[in-house]
């Protein structure tokens, strides 16, 4: 079987990886995907947004089935091309994907439909936004630009001054494009993400994941894409996770069948546990990064078989390991801000664990960083804590003068 997988980074690294697994002989390609990925896959030179020409590809070449990793691939309507086209793809169309494409829209369907939610208000003009913070009389508040911002589009702001310089550059200076934002209160409680295939109204939930967005040890420094992520959560319960099913995931994947955009890939629920039950903060419309990286090598059923079975409609049934999962991002020094790149990375031969390449280069001789987050190394183990030394020993077996990670990922349902 021929599989085509979207995407670049460490997410779509750790599918193929999956892939390659599979009972059955499959040849994938990636595209564009990284040096990284050349051992499992053939690498395609076409950006994630050029639909068409992937389109194209996959007419050309034949490919069984597509996997699309990146929510801008989403946002471009790949689902929608390929499906006109006849061809089997994993994501949901353009329409669907709005639940994570726009803020808006996702805030305004859960208000319609009861799903648990942070208040919310939105704004077009900077006056009536300023004025509406400044009328709150508390704070921190959330402030989220209504598109997507490649990560970087929610401010949690702490200070009036902070709201309003967050306010003027989204919607008078427009830094990530010309949209709407949303303001909506904060909620404090435990964060996790919550990843499930679903097909229209059917929702099959994976195992749950955490992620930690600060660049440095205990929470500290500026918000990332992730600087790591575990999975097998113990500090969210048995019960928290079935009323995250039953009250937000499930109702949202039926709210979405009644609006007329029905939903079919990977919902990915971004849900706190406040004192008033489990809320949504955002939600996701495929695999997170780096929650992929760390609950996929749980998955005991193969990938290639639970997708399609998504993909044709038929139940699906999966199977996780009990073992805990800790992925630590080795990123570049600077990130999330400056950094370089073509620094040589050694010892990757000696790593034990999982190693996905999220941002790397092969110049014929080694690999060089080539990104702000370069690899993610993922430890297994029988605890959360033997899964965490085993990823951190990994770690420092690779070399590379320009890196550097957290070495508390987990910590949140650590106690020792």
């Amino acid at each position: 079987m021929k599989v085509l997988v979207v995407g670049s980074g460490g997410r779509c690294h750790a599918i193929i990886d999956a892939l390659k697994r599979s009972t059955e002989s499959v040849e994938v390609f990636a595209a564009p995907g990284n040096d990284g990925m050349r051992p499992m896959a053939e690498l395609v030179p076409i950006p994630v947004t050029e639909v068409e020409q992937l389109r194209d590809f996959a007419k050309e070449n034949r490919i069984d089935l597509t996997i699309v990793g990146p929510e801008a691939a989403l946002e471009k309507g790949i689902v929608n091309v390929f499906q006109e086209a006849g061809l089997k793809i994993f994501g949901p169309t353009k329409e669907a994907a709005r639940i994570e494409t726009s803020k808006s829209f996702a805030k305004e369907l859960m208000q319609k439909y009861g799903i648990p939610t942070a208040a919310f208000k939105t704004f077009t003009d900077y006056q009536d936004a300023a004025c509406y913070v400044e009328s709150l009389g508390r704070l921190p508040v959330v402030i989220k630009y209504d598109g997507l911002a490649a990560g970087k589009g929610v401010v949690i702001a702490e200070t009036l001054e902070q709201a309003k310089k967050t306010l003027y550059d989204m919607l008078v200076k427009d830094v990530f494009g010309k949209a709407s934002v949303v303001i909506e209160e904060y909620l404090e409680g435990v964060e996790f993400s919550f990843m499930c295939f679903v097909d229209r109204e059917n929702v099959y939930p994976m195992v749950l994941a955490q992620d930690h967005k600060r660049a440095f040890d205990g929470d500290e420094g500026p918000n990332t894409g992730g600087m790591g992520a575990y999975s097998g959560v113990p500090v969210i319960s048995q019960e928290d996770v079935d009323e995250a099913l039953e009250r937000i995931m499930k109702p949202v994947a039926k709210a979405l069948v009644e609006e007329g955009v029905p939903f079919q890939g990977v919902l990915y629920g971004g849900l706190i546990k406040t004192a008033d039950g489990v809320k949504v903060i955002e939600f996701n419309a495929r695999f997170g990064d780096p929650e992929a990286e760390v609950v996929i090598p749980r998955l005991k059923t193969d990938l290639l078989e639970v997708i399609l079975n998504v993909v044709e409609g038929r139940k699906v049934e999966t199977q996780w390991s009990d073992a805990y999962t800790v992925g630590i991002v080795l990123a570049s020094k600077g990130y999330p801000g400056r950094y370089e790149t073509g620094h040589p990375i050694r010892g990757l031969d000696r790593v034990e664990g999982l190693v996905y390449h999220m941002g790397t280069k092969f110049d014929g001789k080694e690999y060089l960083t080539n990104g702000g987050r370069v690899l993610i190394v993922v430890g297994r183990g029988k605890t959360l804590r033997e899964a965490q030394k085993k990823a951190l020993a990994d770690c420092e077996k690779i070399q590379c003068d320009n890196l550097y990670y957290r070495r508390d990922i987990g910590f949140r349902s650590l106690s020792d």
